[in-house]
């Protein structure tokens, strides 16, 4: 009896310390993804901006991951949120441009009668499959994928709690950058702050404000908080330029780096939040932007593009590739900058992946969960896809990028690897590729009744 009697202890702490491991493992993170308005590759410090200051990103990309070969879902921002928030890329997606050609729902942009396509109830969005798995989720600010119908704002697709702005609603639709009036929820607010063009309150704080309430309310639960700001979008707005108010910049450039530093405070706020609560070690922070710079900003002045060819609303680097930053406080080693190739479409089984949540659909993406843990991904030869049906069309494969950035013309053919620049068009040279690319072309665009193709 005596052996026995001293080996129950044993299995008895050996139990406890594998239910204890076990526990760790199971625990699931809090996740942030943290999204900017057409802010370009090189509009960060991090991302080797000599000018705008951004310490706290700079922080997060330190002591996380930082990639430098991410794509967004598309280069303008419907299409690339929709291609977020469903992973898939825009030859699946049911928006594929801000505006469509046929269905949708009419409306005008300013006094010009144009039409929106808004997403589907069947589309399902990372707050679907993160909801279901029990997380609570919210967006903050900017939707952007209803269209204009009321009918397909974040609470109808999947989002438990919402405050920001819709496109559907002609009130509200004043979203740059001292809003006057906000939805929380369903309800249709007056900023009291910002009433009568007064510019009492940014929309970056506006905007941290109402994420740590929802995160104060969340503490206990697991949640997914999408956090989508309007900077650097134009119309440039800020009541302070500071502190570039002395430099040599043009106006609109210190504009433009003065919101971006602003938000960059904000982010700051948010991260201390998660620190005073002890939250930070449990909290995945994503943080990108949804397409390139604009045509707007100060490109040349502050280098936003980083020397890529092309920018927002076009299909080359220029135009879709965007900061990554991935942030797991002591669970991502930090310091690491990764080349390999990501885009938008990966999020949505990324996160299901930590969150241990069922994916009800085929994505366009994969899980990078394994790289993010420092484990060999290989990710070079994968394909990646971008359209806008009908005048613009995008494939990388491997180290080849086929695009096409005007109605009918050929395929431009680029090795990325060499030529990240898009400078030396090899179309000619290589028939055999530009003929590989078009196959996959054809293989990933699926016809969409919104915007009919001749000929589908």
């Amino acid at each position: 009896m005596k052996p026995l009697i001293k080996t129950v202890p044993a299995l008895v702490g050996l139990s406890f310390f594998s239910l204890a491991h076990a526990q760790q493992e199971n625990k699931r993170p809090n996740i942030i993804f943290i999204l900017a308005d057409d802010m370009g590759y090189g509009d960060l410090s991090c991302y080797g901006n000599k000018v705008v200051k951004t310490p706290n990103i700079d922080k997060l990309a330190s002591e996380g991951m930082r990639f430098t070969n991410c794509y967004a879902g598309s280069a303008i921002s419907s299409p690339s949120r929709c291609s977020l928030l469903t992973g898939k890329h825009t030859g699946h997606t049911t928006i594929r441009d801000n505006f469509c050609k046929a269905g949708g729902l009419p409306g005008l942009k300013g006094t010009t009668p144009i039409r929106r396509m808004h997403l589907l109830p069947n589309d399902t969005t990372i707050a679907t499959v993160l909801g279901a798995a029990g997380y609570r989720t919210c967006l903050v600010n900017k939707w952007h994928q209803d269209g204009f119908n009321p009918g397909a704002g974040p609470l109808d697709r999947g989002f438990d709690e919402f405050y920001g702005w819709l496109i559907s609603t002609e009130n509200s639709n004043t979203p740059y950058y001292y809003p006057a009036l906000r939805f929380y929820n369903r309800d249709l607010k007056v900023i009291p702050e910002n009433e009568n063009n007064k510019h009492g309150i940014h929309d970056s704080d506006l905007s941290v404000n109402e994420s740590i309430d929802f995160i104060g309310r969340n503490k206990n639960n697991p949640f997914f908080l999408y956090l989508a700001f309007d900077v650097p979008h134009e119309p440039y707005s800020i009541n302070s330029i500071e502190p570039y108010s002395s430099m040599p910049l043009s106006e609109t450039a210190k504009l433009y780096a003065a919101l971006i530093t602003h938000t960059d405070e904000a982010i700051g706020r948010l991260i201390d939040y998660l620190d005073k609560n002890n939250m930070r070690d449990n909290t995945i922070i994503i943080f990108a932007s949804d397409n390139g710079g604009a045509v707007q900003a100060p490109l040349e002045e502050l280098n936003c593009n980083a020397g890529y060819r092309g920018r927002k609303g076009i299909l080359y680097e220029g135009g879709i590739k965007v900061p990554f930053i991935v942030n797991y406080y002591k669970h991502i080693k930090g310091g690491q900058t990764k080349s390999n190739i990501i885009y938008f479409p990966d999020v949505m089984p990324t996160l299901a992946d930590y969150a241990k949540a069922k994916l009800p659909q085929k994505t366009d993406g994969i899980s990078i969960r394994p790289l993010l843990n420092g484990k060999d991904q290989n990710t070079a030869n994968r394909i990646l896809y971008w359209e806008f049906p009908g005048n613009q069309v995008a494939v990388r494969k491997g180290d080849w990028k086929a695009v096409s950035v005007t109605k009918n013309s050929k395929l431009e053919l680029y090795n990325i690897a060499n030529d990240p620049y898009e400078k030396t068009n090899l179309a000619d040279k290589h028939p055999e590729i530009v003929s590989d690319l078009e196959k996959e072309i054809k293989k990933a665009h699926v016809p969409s009744p919104n915007w009919p193709v001749k000929g589908e």
